[in-house]
């Protein structure tokens, strides 16, 4: 087993200069870094949840989507208040917003 010393442990980044930081995170050197303006203009960040309502129970909840997943995904999840199975269908569009439909599974 390596052993590493405490002051070298962890992932974090000791001594290195803030102004390399503004550099990793796309701040272009203004007071607020990772600002949306300061990423190139092909970079979409996609929603990654949508309220939605089962069909089964009617319950509107809170529902994550995984933006990762492609830009058109389709899955079955349990309501989170009922537990039945559900038919989800989402679709990001190019400004990266979610359009979800939920509905019994056929």
């Amino acid at each position: 087993m390596l052993r590493v010393p405490a002051t070298q442990k962890g992932l974090g980044l000791t001594g290195v200069e803030p102004a390399m930081h503004d550099s990793w995170n796309g701040d272009a050197g203004d007071d607020e870094p990772g600002d949306l303006e300061d990423r190139s203009p092909d970079v979409v960040v996609r929603d990654t949840e949508a309220e939605v309502t089962c069909p089964y129970c009617g319950e509107t909840v809170v529902m994550g989507l995984d933006p990762g997943g492609g830009a058109a995904q389709e899955y079955v999840e349990d309501c989170q208040v009922c537990c039945r199975p559900c038919r989800v269908r989402v679709t990001y569009d190019d400004t990266g917003t979610a359009e979800v439909w939920i509905e019994e599974p056929q």
